[in-house]
């Protein structure tokens, strides 16, 4: 008979009857158990839901199963969804689209106006505005929270913790109402930009936000940003503080204080990065995730594409001022069109106003844009750009330089950033023609220094061990596997004052 000893098809077979149990319990063990998770999410609307979205999907696609609450009046988040389910509240937000394209429409308006009086205005509309809406807000959460039916639904939910965007607050109540470890998604909090909330912030070299300062201040820069610091502590003290507080005493207990609720947060995802904040002291619950939205470029539409190649050696320029910013006035707009058209470059422009009669052949005039796709085309070659932390972000990743119009909120502090790292030229909008833009953007153009340095900080950038969605995800993965962020939330979080200064703290779980 005939031996099988030496063909080969039966020794495999064999070696895998013997080996195959092995391989397959070595496979099975090798990974991380992963258990689908809860979890609440209270976002902001708008922008910021742009970057919410991202961690929900992300989430979602790692098996969890997230919740989202919305407003009634909300137009950026969508009711149904394959990434979430969604809980729709009676009450308004007070962050509804018609409300921001007036309150920009008319903030705009007084910017161009230019002169002092007109900057005072500027900003005196912009707290009335700030505490309109957190009286609404306001509103929203004592309705929200007085719905026994909705918060019984809630608890019986048992989330493993609560993600939210604290430049609004509703999430921060909500989640110590319903006892959740907190996650933020967070650039700015009610008070300030996250890092003075929670991080020391020696303001001998940490400049105050809108005060276009770098690390890098002379002495009376220095005294400017003190004196600022502080008048804005007052005011937020006297007209922001008492609303909060009179929640928090209500539905989380007496005493108890908005600030310290919005500190005592497990984690905070921070939507920036060092390449593109000024070095600063930070904590050990920070997680930096900038750029964590950014990914490469698709393929663009053919009929864009066509548009792109015919601009030949010269090259495209994009313009996008943002998701709010959809028109401007007449003038600036005819000044920038007339800019355009002299340029030889083809020009790529999202806006929703009435098409300027200066609008040159070589313009492209859309209500929508692929922005990251342009971005990352090789035949980009300058971005127009509003200086929001999502623009700037995508811009550092696929290394293109700016030219900035920063009109409100943290938009001037953050082109001013760029602008210290030989990154971007910034305009005033309050004294922009044509002559000044056209000069600005060939500047930009045409020195080789603006592109070098943006594509340098785009190696930067790039050039990490884990991306920044997947170090955001595991760490809200962390929050859950471990009910919070127990050990590596600093002590002084939780002492009051007298007791920070004095050392002494109450006996207790010294890890807490």
């Amino acid at each position: 008979m005939p031996s099988n000893k030496h063909k080969p098809g039966t020794m495999n077979g064999q070696v895998f009857q013997v080996l195959g149990p092995v391989v397959l319990t070595l496979l099975l063990t090798s990974f991380p158990v992963v258990q689908s998770g809860k979890v609440l999410v209270f976002p902001v609307d708008g922008s910021h839901w742009v970057n919410m979205n991202i961690l929900v999907e992300a989430l979602h696609a790692k098996g969890h199963n997230v919740t989202v609450i919305r407003m009634a009046d909300s137009w950026y988040i969508k009711e149904f969804s394959p990434h979430y389910t969604s809980v729709t509240l009676r009450s308004e937000g007070g962050f509804g689209e018609e409300f921001l394209e007036m309150f920009i429409s008319r903030l705009t308006g007084i910017i161009r106006e230019g002169s002092t009086w007109a900057r005072l205005k500027l900003e005196i509309e912009m707290w009335q505005s700030s505490i309109k809406m957190i009286e609404t807000e306001s509103e929203m959460i004592v309705n929200m929270i007085e719905d026994q039916q909705l918060m019984q639904s809630l608890k019986a939910a048992k989330y493993d913790l609560i993600l939210t965007d604290p430049a609004m607050f509703g999430g921060i109540i909500l989640g110590h109402y319903l006892k959740l470890p907190i996650v933020y998604n967070v650039r700015w909090t009610l008070y300030n930009e996250a890092h003075f909330v929670i991080a020391p912030s020696p303001l001998s070299y940490v400049p105050f936000p809108m005060l276009e300062l770098s690390d890098r201040m002379s002495f009376l820069e220095r005294v400017k940003n003190v004196v600022m610091y502080t008048i804005t502590e007052i005011l937020v003290s006297l007209l922001i503080t008492p609303i909060n507080n009179a929640l928090c005493e209500r539905f989380i207990g007496p005493g108890t204080s908005y600030f310290s609720l919005t500190q005592s947060a497990d984690l905070w995802l921070h939507r920036v990065d060092f390449i593109f904040e000024f070095p600063r002291p930070t904590m050990p619950n920070i997680v930096y995730m900038g750029g964590f939205q950014c990914k490469p470029s698709k393929p663009l539409p053919q009929d864009l594409e066509d548009f792109v190649q015919s601009s030949g050696d010269h090259g495209v320029i994009i313009m996008s001022l943002g998701t709010l910013i959809g028109q401007l006035p007449d003038d600036v707009a005819e000044a920038i069109a007339e800019a355009f058209a002299e340029l030889p470059q083809k020009i790529i422009w999202r806006y929703k106003g009435k098409r300027p009669s200066a609008l040159g052949n070589n313009t492209l005039m859309m209500d929508w844009m692929p922005q990251n796709d342009l971005l990352g085309h090789p035949k980009t070659r300058a971005f127009v750009a509003h200086g929001g932390t999502n623009g700037i972000q995508e811009a550092i990743y696929h290394g293109v330089p700016i030219i900035g119009f920063g009109l409100i909120f943290d938009q001037p502090d953050n082109l001013a950033k760029m602008r210290v790292k030989g990154v971007a030229k910034t305009l005033d909008f309050a004294t922009v023609d044509k002559v000044s833009f056209l000069k600005t953007v060939k500047e930009v153009l045409y020195d080789p220094s603006y592109r070098e340095n943006m594509q340098r900080l785009s190696r930067l950038h790039k050039d990490v061990p884990v991306k920044p969605l997947d170090n955001a995800i595991f760490w809200i993965e962390f929050v859950m596997r471990h009910k919070g962020l127990f050990g590596i939330i600093p002590i002084i979080l939780h002492l009051v004052n007298m007791q920070a200064i004095s050392g002494k703290h109450q006996k207790g779980n010294d890890n807490v």
